[in-house]
């Protein structure tokens, strides 16, 4: 789907969908057959469809729902003991997603995206237990400080030498049992990683991304201008190893700017928070603090800097990056406040905490990654609603370039930004502050095979259908695995 996606494909050509797609009357008869939810907008014009995506008068109460008229909530899960803690990334393959948790990951059983299930859980505790999925394995990310590398360490101060972080690999061929296989030490953790599929098959790369060195930590020492690659061996995954630790930044990268969240300031770059790959294009995009980068892939194992962007009147940390399915465009995140802040409000604006589109220009090493817009969600949050942009995917939609998205206590935000310079806003869905001024909201949305995901921080998971002729299409779209920092091409193999 997303592409944002590794290795096993299938696809059903676009071409082959044309006789069945924009046709109103399908769209009229869907939403006839369930007289209980809302209109999907069958027969809508331009100008009704976007008042779906209005924003709303006022804040909705503690708990209560906000949505467009065409994104309608399916299913819900709450989180259940013991992966009852803060709930994170997501993945997919087949019938199943894969959601991290700061006490290890569930797998749920989506086979009825209506009905979902809890097939497994793993109790291995670590935030954030960032998670990606390649044939029978799965990777998760370990960025807090452990006693040792197993899912029944404790906490330890990186103060000491003996503490732990890193990546484990778990075997996933049966759902109902993970086993736990390897584990890779890694310089400052792995606050994320990102999924590299080897042009030789046999093996998978992870590109390691950590920050936030201290002269204190032996292991986590400044300046900390890399990342960490981790190649794993897909039919000996025991044998996992750190490959190398390459330094991204010689020149030290953006030194940052001082300041807060209220009047601005840019982070010091001291490696990357969030990389994106398009393995197709031989290309990546990262977001790295206070850094925007374009570099070429072609060896998988030595990242070439293309063009380096900053932004530090508008961007306070670059956290993650998405590229079109074209790849000639980036969308890249600012989470200013750290995703703990109310920042979707009228003090701190509509450019600041938002998404910034690039276009790609040029050719080969000549590229260069031109600022075109900003994108912020409408509507106002409450002071106590922590909201920033955050996850989100592509929506497999032929010739456009439209988005879905997290925003934390924002909630979920689809956007169409085919034209760089004029995103807008085409459905939503949010709820209410938490309860007793609590940090929540969503931390990654994504679409995949016909529905949308979220993973809800404090609530739990989320499935969402969108009803919407400017996305129906994408509901033939099909792929059987799904990791979003992974993109490819929607429309060939």
């Amino acid at each position: 789907m997303t592409s944002r996606e590794t290795a096993r494909r299938r696809r059903t050509p676009f071409a082959i969908l044309g006789a069945l797609v924009l046709t109103l009357s399908t769209l009229t008869a869907t939403a006839s057959a369930e007289p209980d939810l809302p209109s999907d907008g069958a027969g809508l014009s331009e100008a009704q469809l976007e008042s779906q995506a209005e924003a709303v008068n006022g804040i909705p109460g503690e708990n209560e729902i906000s949505r467009s008229r065409n994104m309608v909530l399916v299913s819900h899960l709450d989180k259940v003991a013991p992966l009852d803690q803060t709930q994170t990334d997501i993945a997919f393959q087949d019938n199943y997603a894969f959601v991290g948790n700061y006490n290890g990951f569930t797998i749920y059983d989506i086979r009825n995206p209506r009905a979902p299930k809890i097939k497994s859980s793993v109790l291995c505790p670590g935030s954030q237990n960032d998670v990606s999925v390649y044939g029978n394995l799965l990777f998760l990310s370990t960025d807090s400080s452990r006693n040792d590398n197993s899912c029944n360490s404790t906490p330890q101060p990186a103060t000491e030498k003996s503490s732990w972080e890193g990546i484990k690999v778990f075997d996933i061929t049966d759902k109902a049992a993970p086993k736990y296989v390897a584990a890779v030490e890694t310089d400052c953790g792995s606050h994320t990683h990102t999924l590299v599929p080897g042009k030789n098959k046999k093996d998978v790369y992870l590109y390691v991304s950590s920050y936030s060195p201290s002269a204190t930590f032996p292991d986590c020492q400044p300046p900390h201008d890399k990342i960490s690659i981790v190649k794993v061996p897909v039919k000996n995954p025991a044998a996992a190893s750190l490959l190398k630790a390459p330094v991204l930044f010689p020149d030290g990268a953006n030194p940052g700017v001082p300041g807060d969240i209220e009047h601005g300031y840019t982070s010091a770059t001291t490696g990357c928070h969030d990389i994106t790959v398009y393995p197709q294009l031989d290309l990546a995009a990262g977001a790295c603090m206070g850094d925007g980068v374009l570099w070429d892939i072609s060896d998988r194992e030595n990242l070439v800097e293309i063009n380096r962007v900053q932004d530090n009147a508008h961007f306070a940390f670059w956290h993650s990056a998405t590229f079109n399915n074209s790849g000639t465009k980036v969308v890249f995140t600012d989470e200013l406040g750290g995703g703990g802040a109310a920042t979707c409000n009228e003090k701190i604006g509509q450019t600041r905490g938002a998404n910034g589109i690039y276009d790609i220009v040029g050719k080969g090493k000549n590229r260069k990654l031109v600022f075109k817009s900003y994108y912020k969600i409408p509507r106002m949050q409450a002071d106590s609603e922590n909201c920033v942009a955050h996850n989100g995917s592509l929506i497999p939609v032929p010739g456009k370039d439209i988005m879905v998205q997290s925003w934390y206590q924002g909630g979920v935000s689809v956007w169409d930004f085919t034209n760089s310079s004029k995103p807008r806003e085409i459905g939503f869905f949010e709820r209410g502050p938490m309860p007793n001024k609590q940090s929540g909201g969503t931390w990654s949305t994504y679409w995949y095979n016909g529905y949308i995901y979220s993973s809800e921080m404090g609530r739990g998971f989320d499935v969402i259908d969108m009803r919407d002729p400017r996305t129906f299409v994408a509901k033939f779209f099909r792929t059987d695995e799904l990791n979003v920092q992974t993109q490819g091409n929607f429309y060939r193999g």
